[in-house]
C-alpha cells in the first residue's frame, strides 16, 4: 500500500498554516502544522515527516536557526518561506541547508510545485548517500566539496561557480554514469521555479564545461547522450572511497 507523504508546516501565522494545510491536503498529502520550533519538534518526535515548510520570520527561535538544527540532525528536506525578498536572504537560507526558498506573497499552486520538485529530488537521491556532514567528491584531479559548496581545480585553485552551475555539477557527480534528462536536472538543481535555473540547462552545462573540461568542445567529463540528456563519465571518489 502506498504511504501518503507527510508535510509539516511551521509558521506562526494561523491563516497561512490553515491555507497551506488545506491546499496540500487537497493535493493528496498528509499535513501537520506547528506554530514554532518547539511544536515542530513535538510533531517530529511523534510522526515521520517527509518535508518541512518553514517560515523564517517567527517569534522566538527563527526559521534559519531551526533549519540549521534540522540539517544537523539529518537530511530532512526543507522549503523556507519568508516575507524578505532580498537575494542575500535567499542565499543565507540556502546556505543554512534549505532545499528551496519561496518569498511571500506566493500562490499555493507555486508552493505545491516546489513541494513536488523537492520530494522528487529526495526520491532521486543516489543510493548509499552518507548522512554525515562531510562529502568531498574527487574526479580527474578536481575536488568538489558538497558541504562547503566549493570546487577546487587540480592546481588547488578555488573556482567561482554560480549556484545553478554548482547544483548541476553536484547532481551529475553524485549520479556518475547515470543519464539524466533535462527535466531531472531541473528538479535536482532546486526545482523548475528556482530563479537560478531560469536559463536553460544547456547554457549552464556549456558554462560548466568551459570551467572543468580540458577541451570544452570535446568534453570527457560531462558527456551529451543523444535524445537522452547528460551523464558524468569520469571515475569519482567520495571522501577517498570509490563512488
Amino acid at each position: 500500500m502506498e504511504v501518503t507523504q507527510h508535510i509539516l508546516i511551521v509558521d506562526d501565522d494561523r491563516e497561512i498554516r490553515s491555507l497551506l494545510s488545506d491546499s496540500l491536503t487537497c493535493s493528496g498529502y498528509r499535513v501537520s502544522a506547528a506554530a514554532n520550533g518547539a511544536a515542530m519538534m513535538q510533531t517530529m518526535a511523534a510522526a515521520r515527516i517527509d518535508l518541512v515548510v518553514l517560515d523564517i520570520m517567527m517569534p522566538g527561535e527563527d526559521g534559519l536557526s531551526i533549519c540549521r538544527r534540522l540539517r544537523a540532525a539529518g537530511p530532512m528536506p526543507v522549503i523556507m518561506l519568508t516575507s524578505m525578498s532580498e537575494e542575500i536572504d535567499r542565499i543565507v537560507g540556502l546556505e543554512m541547508g534549505a532545499d528551496d526558498y519561496l518569498p511571500k506573497p506566493f500562490s499555493t499552486r507555486e508552493l505545491l510545485a516546489r513541494v513536488r520538485a523537492v520530494l522528487r529530488r529526495t526520491a532521486m537521491a543516489p543510493p548509499g548517500s552518507p548522512s554525515g556532514s562531510k562529502r568531498i567528491f574527487e574526479f580527474a584531479g578536481w575536488r568538489l566539496d558538497a558541504t562547503r559548496r566549493q570546487l577546487h581545480s587540480p592546481a588547488n585553485a578555488l573556482v567561482d561557480l554560480r549556484t545553478a552551475e554548482f547544483e548541476l555539477l553536484l547532481a551529475l557527480v553524485e549520479r556518475r554514469d547515470h543519464v539524466l534528462t533535462r527535466d531531472q536536472l531541473l528538479d535536482l538543481a532546486r526545482g523548475r521555479a528556482a530563479s537560478a535555473m531560469d536559463r536553460s540547462i544547456d547554457v549552464h552545462i556549456s558554462r560548466l564545461r568551459h570551467r572543468i573540461e580540458a577541451d570544452p568542445k570535446n568534453p570527457e567529463l560531462i558527456q551529451t547522450v543523444r535524445n537522452g540528456g547528460y551523464t558524468f563519465a569520469a571515475p569519482v571518489t567520495m571522501n577517498g572511497a570509490a563512488w
